[in-house]
């Protein structure tokens, strides 16, 4: 089986490599690319003999759902991510799975062997589908909200952040009015917009229209001031600092 990896930081790379080989040393990695051109580039000449890639969902310079617009690809695909804000269950249902990092040799034993369990099952029309369902993908554009007896609908491009407190997640908009909504944040990852919401530690998700100002904080992480004034201060969580720098910084 020729696979081929897409992996822009190098230690999770070499670990999925090595993870891969453990599970079947057979496996020929056709392919070790760190980038969304040179992914495209690369499989434009050798596409017809990947039998299946491991895809990061997040690079450096953007989201690799872009290399679906740019060249027809009906190859199985495992996809990797650091966090879980993005459509997934629309691909897990097409047989083709997902790897929340840090990753773990039992994940990739387990990927893999659901790609050998369902192979002979797969087509490309179904690949094909599921691909464009990813890279076409609609995410929420308004949310209810209630004020007293009264309900009103917000435009997301209105929302500056969701925060929790608890178990109470609240939106606040740019003009500073604050809802109770009933969402847990994880649930609003997978429905808002990744190009234009982050969730940048635990507690808030972040509207990129909404940031003011970026601070270089202690140990290198990030403060963030917004547009609206917040009650405590919005620190960008160590391990999420180089991906905010990637989506603050734009493709």
């Amino acid at each position: 089986m020729n696979v081929v990896i897409v992996e822009d930081e190098i230690p999770a790379l070499e670990k999925l490599e090595r993870y891969i080989l453990k599970y079947d040393n057979t496996i020929n990695i056709l392919a070790k690319l760190t980038s969304i051109q040179d992914t495209v580039t690369w499989l434009q000449s050798h596409k017809d003999s990947v039998d299946m890639l491991f895809l990061d969902i997040q690079l450096s310079e953007g989201l690799s759902f872009e290399i679906f617009n740019q060249i027809q690809l009906e190859k199985p695909i495992i996809f990797t991510t650091a966090f879980d804000e993005f459509a997934i269950d629309a691909f897990k249902l097409n047989s083709i799975d997902y790897i929340l990092k840090p990753i773990t040799f039992t994940d990739v034993s387990k990927a893999l062997t659901k790609f050998k369990d369902f192979k002979s099952i797969l087509s490309s029309s179904t690949l094909k589908n599921v691909s464009n369902a990813i890279v076409n993908k609609s995410f929420k554009d308004r949310f209810l909200v209630r004020l007293g007896n009264h309900i009103h609908s917000i435009k997301t491009n209105k929302i500056a952040l969701f925060y929790a407190e608890g178990r109470t997640v609240f939106l606040v908009t740019t003009d500073a009015k604050k809802f109770v909504l009933d969402y847990k944040l994880e649930d609003l990852n997978q429905i808002v917009n990744p190009q234009n919401f982050m969730r940048v530690n635990r507690t808030f998700i972040i509207n990129l229209d909404a940031i003011k100002d970026v601070i270089v904080y202690s140990n290198s992480r990030l403060k963030l001031i917004l547009n609206v004034a917040t009650d405590n201060d919005i620190i960008v969580s160590r391990d999420r600092v180089s991906r905010f720098k990637a989506w603050f910084g734009g493709n």
